[in-house]
């Protein structure tokens, strides 16, 4: 019985070409491949820029530099997430503050403006925490496992308050929304920047590495200076600032290129695939697979199994190890990020729902490559309760 991974790599023969074109010409470090990723990006997104880098989290960190996050400034930052973006701000020596997730463990927007209205002052350079005297600069919004966020509500409080908003749309590639303001538009360009990764186990990928996106071409002017050492005179080599090498290479980029162009394919795979899950486990009390946002078109990144240990008669983490034993992977939510040992002492926010998603949520298989009868044997072993 073959083992069926949480999620791989869905590669073929265009990449491959890439890559051979790209070793051909000799340029593996710099190349054509990284500029016509950029272009492909922002054709696909509707985006005036995207600026390739090493990685989501490199991305992250030049993003908060560029909207001027400073050391000892506070940036808003979700509980419920990959830890990244919480690195990044504390990369640049800013201070996180941890906000609760909504019900579909997004940043929750209603808490969000609670805290920036009952816990905070306004001032002439924007909110002041009461608590911890920092200046608030910013906030991430992290569209969790392809589920796009309330961006029209969050755009609305983070304007009101002067605040920066730096999408995290690291696993919410081909996301969109359906209604409304934002009709049409995809996560990563509707704050003052958002950024994509394409690492091992994202929608598309070149083993590594991420984009920053932007509609201000001031700021993508900035964020390609930074990430290029932050070179001002390109002959001479003089730096006026600290930099950062952060650059994308052209070999990445060419299975990239090949990548983009297969990614509505490698989304509508796996829409049919979570209603696959969603129509074979409908029976199965206490197992239901999290919903997705009214007025949103996602990429089905992950399917996050929710597990009523009461109803079911077995925990997460004893379904977990059911799976494993029938050679089926599964993963865990992420530790709560203002539980990390680096956090602790950090300020959070009315932390309620997040712990509950904690000890329910079970990601399965959900590979764009899955096959049908893959499916279906995941759903047996669910089935089986013991």
């Amino acid at each position: 019985m073959r083992k069926i991974p949480l999620s791989v790599l869905n590669i073929g023969a265009e990449e491959k070409r890439s890559v051979l074109e790209c070793l051909d010409s000799g340029w593996i470090a710099a190349g054509k491949f990284i500029t016509e990723l950029e272009k492909r990006l922002c054709r696909y997104l509707g985006a005036k820029k995207a600026v390739c880098c090493v990685n989501g989290t490199c991305g992250l960190l030049v993003s908060l530099d560029a909207c001027g996050v400073k050391a000892d400034e506070e940036v808003i930052v979700p509980c419920l997430t990959f830890i990244s973006p919480v690195n990044a701000v504390s990369y640049l020596g800013a201070k996180p503050v941890f906000m609760d997730c909504d019900e579909y463990m997004n940043i929750d927007v209603n808490k969000f403006e609670d805290f920036l209205r009952l816990e905070c002052r306004m001032t002439e350079r924007g909110p002041v925490n009461k608590c911890t005297k920092r200046l608030l600069k910013a906030v991430i919004p992290v569209h969790v496992f392809g589920n796009p966020c309330d961006m029209k509500s969050l755009m609305e409080v983070a304007r009101r308050y002067r605040l920066k908003v730096i999408e995290d749309a690291t696993e919410s590639l081909g996301s969109y929304y359906t209604v409304g303001n934002y009709k049409g538009k995809f996560t990563s360009t509707i704050g003052d920047l958002g950024v994509l990764s394409f690492n091992a186990n994202k929608i598309i990928t070149s083993g590594g590495g991420g984009a920053v996106i932007s509609n201000n071409d001031n700021l993508a002017k900035r964020v390609r200076y930074l990430i290029n050492q932050a070179k001002d005179d390109p002959l001479r080599y003089i730096h006026n600032r600290i930099g950062y090498n952060f650059r994308f290479n052209n070999i990445q980029a060419a299975i990239a290129c090949a990548q983009v162009d297969k990614l509505e394919r490698f989304i509508a795979a796996k829409k049919k695939n979570y209603g696959l899950y969603a129509s074979g486990i409908k029976g199965i009390e206490g197992l239901s697979l999290l919903g997705v946002p009214q007025g949103t078109r996602p990429n089905y990144w992950f399917y996050s199994l929710i597990v009523d240990e009461k109803c079911y008669g077995l925990s997460r983490d004893g379904l977990m190890r059911k799976l494993a034993d029938n050679k089926i992977e599964s993963r865990p939510l992420w530790q709560l990020n203002h539980l990390q040992q680096p956090y602790r002492l950090y300020q959070s926010y009315r932390i309620e729902r997040a712990p509950g998603f904690l000890k329910r949520i079970l990601n399965i298989p959900s590979s764009s490559g899955l096959k049908e009868k893959e499916v279906e044997r995941v759903i047996k072993v669910l089935k089986k309760r013991r």
